[in-house]
């Protein structure tokens, strides 16, 4: 079976309604997925044609400026070569899907994959079409699955088809399709912290005439090449009564069911954090026939604790003395630690050059990791001198340091000790007389 995908690169036009809404028309690729060349070394090959999306009636927030936008205007002669898909995005609205105006300005690239979508049950060349579109915007939390449907168009003799989809065109040369049913995630990425909660953001929406009744949700976790299921509901947005199933396979998982009706929120819910529960999640909604998935990263993070083996340090000159800091109970891995020195002379601490020895990375039973560094006083060291080993840590806003000044020996009990000597010689020294 062939598949074919449209990947739009973030070139796009911003055009203008007077009533408060505008169109957003975004450059894309259309890349064709076909069968390679047999033998060895063969795959698939691609084709890559220009194409271009039409996002119809984006609302433009009260505080926006239409003047400086300029209307759509579809090309004079219909091009049955020409891959233009235009499609209504009011009803159901994408959500945020305002950022679109601004993300060429910003530099924030546009990422847009277009497949063809075939419900369940349903036979790829039907009628009508529909498509899979992925939506999402570079540096900000907008990631949007919509299906797409294609709208019916008068067919006479002078109907256009689009040659590489099949498709009629309207009037104009334009695929017209309607949005009917999306999935969102207002937040791509989490990051929590160990034995705390999390909430992975997740919703849908669809038109004002229901696809189907029932409505499923399905949550899957992803990590390390391993796959397992960590929640599903199946419940009815009509709200009957013991409609609703939820199975959750993992321990303190949880959706609203009321938020799953009313408000098409499927957000997931994760209490006291492991580090297992770390990965990618996948949340997929199905209504009817059709379904869609988006994508959230969790990050569990703890910080270390930091401490030195030595309260205090007395400075020895008759023998190396060794100071260890040791870093505990910390995830994920990369801590970096490091020795500083201050002199009493100086007004600045300077980075020693030899910084001792690390140990190895030590893992807990609750995937924490711990690790030590071990650092031989150097013969230059001082009485005054500030010692302080400093950790850098994913889980830390900013380094964390521990210091100890290095002491001078204590001149009044090396007097005390060598007295009691002389008494004792001179105690025994009468004995033996």
């Amino acid at each position: 079976m062939m598949m074919i995908t449209v990947i739009l690169f973030g070139a796009f036009l911003t055009c203008a309604h007077g009533d408060g809404v505008t169109d957003v028309v975004l450059s894309c690729t259309l890349v064709e997925e076909g069968v390679g060349l047999g033998g060895m070394g063969g795959g698939s090959l691609f084709k890559r044609t220009p194409a271009t999306l039409v996002l119809k009636d984006v609302s433009v927030p009260p505080d926006e400026s239409l003047e400086t936008l300029t209307p759509f205007v579809p090309p004079s002669i219909p091009d049955p070569d020409a891959i233009l898909l235009e499609t209504k995005v009011s009803s159901p609205e994408i959500p945020n899907v305002h950022v679109l105006l601004h993300a060429d300005c910003n530099d924030q690239e546009v990422m847009c994959e277009i497949s063809r979508y075939t419900p369940r049950g349903s036979q790829e060349s039907s009628d009508p079409a529909y498509f899979m579109v992925s939506l999402n915007v570079e540096g900000v939390e907008f990631s949007t699955a919509l299906i797409l449907q294609t709208l019916p168009v008068e067919k006479d003799l002078s109907t256009l088809i689009q040659s590489k989809l099949g498709l009629p065109l309207s009037q104009s040369g334009t695929l017209l399709t309607e949005v009917i049913f999306l999935v969102f995630s207002h937040i791509k990425s989490v990051t929590a912290a160990l034995r705390g909660d999390a909430l992975l953001n997740c919703g849908f929406k669809q038109q004002d005439v229901p696809l189907a009744q029932e409505v499923g949700v399905e949550w899957r976790l992803q990590h390390r090449g391993k796959g397992w299921k960590v929640l599903d509901m199946k419940t009815s947005l009509d709200d009957v009564e013991g409609s609703t199933v939820v199975h959750a396979e993992r321990r303190g998982s949880s959706m609203e069911v009321a938020q799953v009706v009313g408000e098409g929120n499927a957000s997931l819910t994760l209490n006291k954090l492991r580090v297992m529960d770390e990965g990618t999640y996948i949340c997929t909604v199905s209504i009817g026939l059709f379904h869609a998935q988006q994508v959230i990263q969790l990050h569990v993070i703890q910080p270390p604790h930091v401490s030195l083996s030595e309260e205090k340090l007395v400075l020895q000159t008759n023998s190396p003395q060794m100071l260890s800091c040791h870093c505990t109970k910390y995830y994920p891995l990369d801590a970096q630690m490091e020795w500083l020195s201050l002199s009493p002379t100086d007004t600045e601490p300077t980075v020693l050059p030899d910084q001792g020895s690390l140990s190895s990375h030590r893992q807990h039973g609750d995937g924490t990791y711990s690790l030590s560094s071990h650092l031989t006083l150097p013969t230059s060291v001082s009485p005054g001198t500030k010692l302080t080993c400093r950790v850098s840590h994913p889980a830390l806003e900013a380094p964390l340091s521990v210091s100890l000044v290095v002491e001078s020996p204590q001149l009044g009990s090396y007097w005390w000790v060598l007295g009691f000597l002389i008494v004792t010689v001179l105690f025994f020294y009468q004995l033996m007389r």
